[in-house]
């Protein structure tokens, strides 16, 4: 039975991501590559005729040649260096040029793709991950593809050439000179494994690493209050020093290759001086003492490229880790897709309706156990309940951020499964607590939702977001990270602002106003009015002085309905809404 190898080169999930990476991003250039391939082998070809050239100036000088032979073999010999030369800067720029055109269209397909993803891949992956896929490793393989590989292939050419010279000097010479090359290959062979093992724990840290940086600089504001400065530095001192020690290990399974040539170099250099000057010596071999000195500078010649190579192949393992990792990507697909035949058109002002419909997030704890309920098209519906209790979980269904488990939602009798993905989203405008500002200008953060707004769009939204004076005030004064200029009821006004702008048949307020105070509160309230006159609107609230003039009001508790009615008969009820009323009452005076 034929033992299986523990240590591949290549391992098959290798062979298919290079596959796969030549079929989409390099095989249209392939004109081009045959190009580069031509000019990298003419750059070998002047290393083959300078060995033959060499050869000959030693004959004219230990024969006694001319000076006219002498000058006329280094003019060839200058010129030929100087094509090599010219090939050398041609050769990086065209093989940079065809790279940076391959990764960047791989990198726009990894962010099609990304934007393609369900939400519930963005809340399960860190977002170091997602940076270190589309910025350091495909960086990195563009590097790799783009200087990497292009010299490898020069250097192999090289190597196949000049050896090809080597066997017709000498064909005893050339075989002592090969003899170790299997050890060569063993060392590479015990070493890829390695390398690969490493880099992909030092991708893992990297990964982390950034995740880390995100968090600290998105917290910044509890990290100074809470004075953890010093457990923030701590964390990620921890964390770049086992990046270096991942490096170093990386560093030095890379660097047993060059000293493993070296080894061969002397062996090889010690064979053909010994065995090569005998043959001289002896005078029956066909090969005199300028031959000699040929063949070992052609050997000279050959273990340049060859120490090259086996640092391009420690790099090679490296970057099939680059590649699998952005490969994996792909593997993650999304299963919220438009169904066959989806429509385009369908009744936004009719009642949202759903069916005995089951969800969960984990399938160990169901949150929705056949749940249904309706709400009128044109009427104001509020939802809500205790931290935990499904309220937002309801928005996120209704607009496919998530898909049932089981029954179905309908949207004026038609299910939502049935509605093009991007139509049924635009037909909805949210308000939320947690705003997206952008660090630009108030103007681009509300045209944002609709970049072909007027501008006569763009002020009437502002003005009915009572957000225009500021606009003016500030022009186009960017707004800082995360609009961190901008208080909470002016981020609030942003997001009105939008939901005017996108003049969608349905809106939802998704505690639109929790993070403000009351007097900013009753503020914003009039604006929040005007947005939804003669709409659907859904209201998902814990403080429930937004929620008092809603047509209906569901209770939830722990994923069910325990509750409806409007204000008045839920506080005559006196249950758990009730309860929350009052408990909350001392706040609305």
């Amino acid at each position: 039975m034929a033992r299986k190898d523990k240590h591949p080169v290549f391992r098959p999930q290798d062979k298919d991501n290079i596959r796969w990476f030549w079929q989409n991003y390099l095989r249209s250039k392939s004109p081009w590559l045959l190009l580069v391939f031509g000019m990298v082998s003419c750059q070998a070809l002047v290393y083959q005729q300078f060995l033959s050239l060499t050869e000959n100036s030693l004959n004219v000088i230990f024969e006694g040649g001319s000076p006219q032979e002498l000058i006329k073999v280094c003019a060839i010999v200058f010129l030929l260096f100087a094509v090599r030369a010219a090939l050398s800067y041609i050769v990086p720029r065209l093989s940079a040029w065809l790279a940076s055109n391959a990764v960047r269209k791989m990198r726009q397909d990894l962010i099609n793709h990304y934007l393609n993803l369900d939400l519930s891949y963005f809340e399960r992956t860190k977002s170091g991950d997602i940076i270190l896929r589309l910025v350091n490793q495909v960086d990195g393989l563009s590097t790799f593809v783009g200087q990497g590989t292009v010299n490898a292939v020069r250097d192999t050419v090289t190597i196949i050439v000049v050896s090809g010279y080597l066997v017709y000097k000498s064909p005893i010479l050339f075989s002592a000179a090969i003899i170790v090359i299997p050890a060569l290959a063993l060392v590479m062979r015990s070493v890829s494994s390695k390398i690969k093992h490493v880099q992909q724990s030092a991708e893992n840290a990297f990964g982390s690493y950034m995740s880390g940086i995100e968090e600290m600089a998105n917290g910044m504001r509890t990290v100074k209050i809470s004075g953890q400065e010093d457990r923030e530095r701590d964390r990620l001192f921890q964390a770049t020093d086992g990046i270096r020690d991942l490096l170093i290990r990386l560093n030095a399974a890379q660097a047993l290759f060059e000293p493993s040539i070296d080894l061969v170099s002397a062996f090889v250099y010690v064979l053909v001086i010994g065995g090569g000057g005998y043959m001289v010596i002896q005078g029956d071999f066909g090969i005199d003492a300028a031959g000699i000195i040929a063949f070992l500078l052609g050997l000279v010649i050959l273990f340049d490229p060859m120490r090259l190579l086996a640092g391009f192949f420690a790099q090679l393992q490296a970057s099939l880790i680059l590649l699998e990792g952005i490969r994996s990507v792909y593997s993650q697909t999304p299963r919220i897709v438009n169904r066959e035949n989806a429509v385009s058109e369908f009744d936004t002002k009719g009642d949202i309706v759903f069916e005995g419909v089951d969800f969960s997030y984990d399938s160990q704890k169901q949150l929705f156990k056949n749940l249904s309920f309706e709400i009128i098209g044109g009427k104001t519906t509020a939802i809500v309940g205790a931290t935990g209790s499904g309220k937002t979980t309801i928005l996120s269904l209704i607009t496919r951020l998530y898909d049932l488990d089981g029954g179905q939602i309908s949207i004026g009798g038609l299910d939502i499964r049935d509605i093009q993905i991007k139509k049924l989203r635009s037909s909805f405008s949210v308000v939320a607590q947690d705003i997206v500002i952008f660090n630009a200008s108030i103007w681009d953060n509300i045209a944002y939702v609709r970049p072909d707004a007027s501008d006569e769009e763009i002020w009437a939204a502002a003005e009915s977001a009572e957000i225009a004076d500021l606009m003016r005030e500030r022009g186009h004064a960017e707004l800082g990270p995360k609009g961190s200029q901008l208080s909470g009821g002016q981020k609030q006004r942003i997001a009105i602002a939008r939901a005017f702008l996108r003049a969608s048949p349905i809106v939802i307020l998704d505690e639109a106003t929790s993070a403000l105070d009351q007097k900013t509160e009753q503020r914003i309230q009039s604006a929040l009015e005007r947005l939804a006159d003669q709409k659907t609107v859904i209201i998902v609230a814990h403080r429930l002085s937004s929620v008092a003039n809603a047509d209906k009001i569901y209770v939830f508790d722990h994923g069910s309905i325990v509750e409806q009615g409007n204000h008045e008969e839920l506080v005559e009820q006196k249950g758990l809404y009730a309860g929350m009323y009052s408990s909350q009452k001392g706040g609305f005076r």
